[in-house]
């Protein structure tokens, strides 16, 4: 307690020692005074820490509200990620795998079959002792053949007519060499594609994920079945082979892959380590060589295929060829190969033909290899001659002598087979038949394995033995022809079995994925009901829910997992545990809802604007169930936005206010011009062609930034500063924290993230003679000081910031009038105001007042938009600035119309995150990924910061829109409103469920059209696109939006008190 004495010393001198000259009486006054004066100190004292200790329990109160209010953002969102775990567990299937193995001295054929050694032949004699196995990633068949226009012009696109020696070869020398498209299954990843070149197995659609995080392969495959039969491997390249197949080479040399700005480590380090082994003197080391080029594929995805660096690593390759063919000997095979094509700017996921159409030659030095019939020239495209990549397993391990591997589902390809005249058709047909009775027998144990008889006796087994009966009879012929016939139907039961194979990995789990549909829709019901469907304050019923869900919770994953081992259901228990989970804790938020019916509200809208956000949801949900909707979502999602800016412009003449009445109207432009403005950057899918043309990038072909984008940087980093405090400015809440952030750290920002992108772009072009390394290092440094700027300092800074205020204390001068006296004051008067009359009269002004939630809040998109236009290309960058200045301008719409309470203002703010999705460069494509975001800060992968850059960039606009969800119940609100929490309760509840509304739909049409011809080009990609927009806004919710809302209140709190 402070010291009374203290509190008093102001009191004059002067005025005590005339009161003590007028005698006794005037001390007695003086000391009445002084008593009086003290006991309303004390007072005073005493109030002031009854109002600190009230201060105390409202802040203790805050934070356990606030807490609970995360628990049941945190139990949604467990809920949508049970639902959507369990539908993609039944939607997205995986193979089983077998884990039976080939094996030398077991054939196929049984006891009549030829059975020889490793050094002679397996099941069938070798034809060749080594292999040289070249990978030249994203070898698009294309890039191999000569093209000319309609005037038999020569191509002019930097990458054809480069890679010339392939074709020249099996032109010149048939019998020496093959050139044939290769074509992929997609996904067209490149881990994917190397486990179907190595075991001749399919991937399925949800292997594209595992592609950044192979793990060893565990079923029969090629190089599994080099090391038993003793042979040596020799492998350099990309290190996915390393991850793959750990513990399998004798001599490897991995290189990191994943940095595909990169485009020579990786390639300058296999042809360092190849060519020393191909020495005679070094041929003991090795029977196969493995090399991995990656330069081709790092090109087309840095700069596109039609760029100069292109068609400099097609001519490096060619040479490369050159100089092998050189090296080898009669008795080694030399492949090369692609693993995949790629998109016309370089990209690949397997959604295009392009994407899929990859280059096979096979080379040696002994005449061995033939023509098929018809086709005595390379095919011009895939449409005239194609082999699966599948077929090059058994081709490869008839021609080394190995066995076929277990699982393995392709044929042999005719020309490895066929001879240098084109007619051993014996050969060929007895090649068939070991393989097709390999996969005869593993389609066998691959039934047995799922205990499913449904494919036992199918037309593939009808088809397998016919072509045995054939076999009995031509052997007695012995024509060509008879011989052709029988490889025919050995090859009709091959490409049978395929599709029936395609067929059954393509089975549902039906159950799985109606659990999980089940959990969604009843998430997004409770949510809504929640969000939309109570009265009042809903901060106060948050924990009561919380509470009574976490409990529900936890008695339904109890149950179900004890109703798994009831033996009720053959369920998995994981299964059965997550589903009573969620339901449990469903039907304990639909229980506790009965408890407050009379708080409960119907969910029909009666307003303009709800009924907008309602049709809006609608109609996005509904779309879902056309392929073409689906693909045009870009224009669909323009359309919404614009309908909302004219309608918020009309509405704005309705209020009386001139001011507000200007001030809706004018942002309600600025939204639409915006709008129209973010719509030209795009990037366009393969379906939109020819109605859809790409900006994005600098062309079509090119993955490289245009010029304009990197001038439109620096205009933004010099412009966009001063528009956002122009929304700060007019409730003069540009002050304290506002000016460090809008006025010094956003501007150097921007500048440094203009510097980035010109040091990459002139990295990219060679525009400057700086060494890479240095450029490099320069650029890593800058990306990390802006990352570092946006995501360390911003979120600290905001923790601790004082709200945007700036109080100002005027003393006011007396008046002549005031210090005139007509009456002569008492001296008891005299004395009690003799403390007051040393200090002047004082006035309090506050600016910032009237935003004083809304603009502190505000700060924290504004930093984290820092870090996420970083990690966008130079448009894309552009396009987050236009984001951030359309969510301003959605906010003063919201409360110039008096729109707070609306659900248009969560529902728009999401789309606006969706739209801006596109208008960033990406689709709901695999092939439309960023993976080189990664590489901005840093060279190498880091995990977990790889992934977090990762999703930065490829949901970077649903990320700003969701962090700047609670700014819609602040902006502008009187600080102390009560029920503000509620207000950003009801307004996080809303946007959540927007998003789990439109994911459910995808996931509904989803399985609704599992049997389309498009569903794994379209439908899966956008539900998964869907599912995962919907988690991540939950975690960014959660994480980010909600606890900002709790530095916010606190902070604001400390200067003005909290209202509950």
């Amino acid at each position: 307690m402070a010291d009374m004495d203290d509190i008093f010393a102001h009191v004059p001198r002067r005025t005590a020692s005339k009161w003590s000259k007028n005698g006794p009486g005037d001390l007695e006054d003086l000391a009445k005074a002084t008593a009086a004066a003290k006991e309303e100190a004390e007072d005073r004292v005493f109030a002031a820490q009854k109002s600190k200790a009230l201060m105390d329990q409202k802040i203790r109160e805050f934070k356990i509200s606030h807490s609970l209010v995360v628990l049941f953002f945190l139990w949604v969102a467990y809920t949508q990620l049970v639902g959507v775990y369990l539908f993609t567990r039944g939607f997205l299937l995986t193979r089983k795998v077998l884990e039976e193995k080939s094996e030398c001295k077991i054939s196929p054929l049984g006891l009549e079959a030829y059975l020889g050694e490793p050094g002679t032949g397996c099941w069938h004699p070798k034809t060749f002792d080594k292999a040289v196995i070249v990978i030249i990633d994203a070898l698009r068949y294309d890039f191999t053949v000569p093209q000319v226009d309609a005037n038999g012009v020569p191509s002019t696109e930097h990458y054809h007519n480069n890679f010339k020696t392939p074709y020249e070869i099996a032109i010149k020398n048939p019998e020496n060499a093959f050139l044939v498209p290769f074509i992929a299954d997609p996904p067209t990843t490149t881990l994917q594609r190397l486990k179907g070149l190595t075991t001749g197995t399919l991937p399925t659609f949800m292997d594209a994920g595992s592609n950044f995080a192979g793990t060893a392969i565990d079923e029969d495959n090629l190089i599994d079945q080099l090391n038993r039969t003793g042979k040596k491997i020799a492998f350099m390249g990309d290190d996915t082979w390393t991850a793959l197949f750990p513990g399998y080479f004798d001599i490897e040399h991995p290189y990191e892959s994943l940095n595909v700005w990169d485009l020579h480590t990786v390639d300058e380090g296999v042809l360092t380590h190849m060519f020393p082994l191909l020495h005679p003197d070094n041929s003991s080391s090795w029977d196969v060589m493995i090399g991995h080029f990656l330069g081709v594929d790092h090109a087309g995805h840095r700069y596109g295929p039609d760029h100069p660096a292109m068609a400099a690593k097609q001519k490096q390759m060619d040479v490369f060829v050159q100089d092998l063919i050189k090296a080898v000997d009669d008795d080694t095979l030399v492949v090369i190969m692609g693993d995949h094509g790629m998109d016309p700017k370089g990209d690949h996921g397997g959604e295009s033909q392009l994407e899929l159409e990859a280059a096979l030659w096979m080379y040696s030095r002994k005449g061995v290899f033939g023509r098929v019939p018809g086709f005595e020239v390379p095919p011009k495209n895939a449409e005239e001659r194609s082999v699966a990549q599948i077929d090059l397993v058994p081709t490869l391990a008839l021609l080394l002598g190995l066995p076929i591997p277990y699982n393995n589902l392709g044929g042999p390809i005719p020309e490895a087979f066929i001879g240098p005249d084109g007619d051993k058709w014996d050969n060929l047909a007895k090649v068939g038949r070991l393989t097709s009775s390999q996969i005869e027998n593993y389609q066998k144990s691959y039934t047995g394995a799922r205990d499913d008889d449904s494919i036992a006796e199918t037309r593939t087994t009808k088809l397998w033995r016919e072509a045995e009966e054939k076999l009995k009879v031509d052997q007695l012929q012995t024509t060509p022809d008879a011989w052709r016939a029988t490889y025919e139907m050995f090859l009709n039961h091959q490409k049978e079995t395929l599709h029936v194979c395609k067929d059954l990995w393509a089975r549902f789990d039906l159950t799985s994925m109606l659990l999980g549909i089940i959990t969604l829709v009843s998430s997004v019901i409770s949510i809504l009901i929640f969000g939309r469907g109570i009265s009042g304050d809903l901060k106060e019923l948050t924990g009561w829910f919380a509470g009574r869900c976490f409990a529900g919770t936890a008695i339904g994953g109890l149950a179900g997992y004890g109703f798994h081992f009831s033996g009720i259901t053959e369920q998995g228990e994981l299964k059965l545990a997550l589903f009573g989970s969620a339901a449990g804790g469903l039907l304990a938020f639909f229980i506790s809802t009965t408890s407050i019916y009379r708080r409960l509200q119907h969910l029909f809208p009666t307003s303009i604007f709800s009924i907008m956000a309602l049709l809006f949801t609608v109609l996005q949900g509904v779309m879902f169930a056309a392929n073409s909707f689906t693909i045009w979502e870009d224009r669909i999602l323009t359309f919404f936005l614009t309908s909302f800016g004219a309608v918020a412009f009309c509405y704005s003449f309705r209020q009386e206010d001139p001011a507000m009445r200007t001030l809706g109207a004018s942002q309600s432009i600025i939204f639409m011009v915006l709008t129209k403005v973010a719509s030209f950057s795009r990037l366009c899918r393969e379906e939109q062609m020819p109605y859809c043309e790409s900006t994005y990038y600098a062309s079509a072909t090119s993955s490289v930034s245009s010029p304009f984008s990197l001038i439109l940087l620096y205009f933004i980093a010099l412009a966009f500063p001063p528009i956002v405090k122009s929304y700060y400015t007019g409730t003069k809440s540009y002050e304290g924290p506002a000016q460090l952030y809008i006025g010094l750290a956003l501007q150097l920002g921007l500048f440094f993230n203009a510097l980035y992108w010109t040091l990459d772009s002139a990295d990219n072009g060679e525009w400057i003679d700086i060494p890479t390394a240095s450029l490099k290092r320069a650029k890593h440094t800058i990306a990390q000081v802006v990352l570092g700027l946006a995501f360390v300092a911003g979120n600290v800074f905001f923790a601790w910031a004082q709200p945007c205020l700036n109080i100002q204390i005027e003393e006011s001068t007396p008046s002549a009038d005031d210090e005139k006296t007509t009456d002569k004051p008492s001296q008891a008067a005299t004395a009690t105001t003799a403390a007051t009359a040393a200090t002047p009269p004082r006035s309090m002004i506050i600016l910032g007042y009237a935003n004083l939630h809304g603009s502190r809040s505000f700060l924290l998109p504004v930093s984290w938009y820092l870090g996420l236009a970083l990690l966008q290309k130079p448009l894309g960058g552009a396009s987050m600035a236009a984001l951030l200045w359309q969510i301003l301008a959605l906010l003063e719409i919201i409360d110039s119309n008096g729109l707070s309470d609306s659900p248009i203002g969560p529902v728009i703010l999401a789309m606006l995150g969706s739209s801006y999705f596109f208008s960033t460069g990406h689709q709901a494509t695999l092939s439309s990924i960023q993976w080189e975001s990664v590489f901005i800060p840093t060279d190498v992968i880091r995990q977990p910061w790889s992934g977090l850059l990762f999703a930065g960039n490829e949901w970077g606009p649903q990320i700003l829109a969701t962090i700047a969800v609670p700014t819609l119940a602040l902006w502008k609100q009187p600080a102390k409103e009560a029920g503000l929490m509620g207000k950003v309760v009801r307004v996080c509840a809303t946007y959540v469920a927007y998003h789990a509304t439109i994911a459910t739909c995808t996931v509904l049409w989803a399985a609704h059209l599992r049997r389309h011809l498009m569903l794994y080009r379209v439908f899966s990609p956008r539900f998964m696109l869907g599912a995962l927009v919907l988690l991540i806004s939950d975690v960014v919710m959660v994480l980010v939006g909600v606890m900002s809302v709790r530095w916010n209140f606190l902070s604001v709190g400390e200067v003005f008190g909290l209202v509950n």
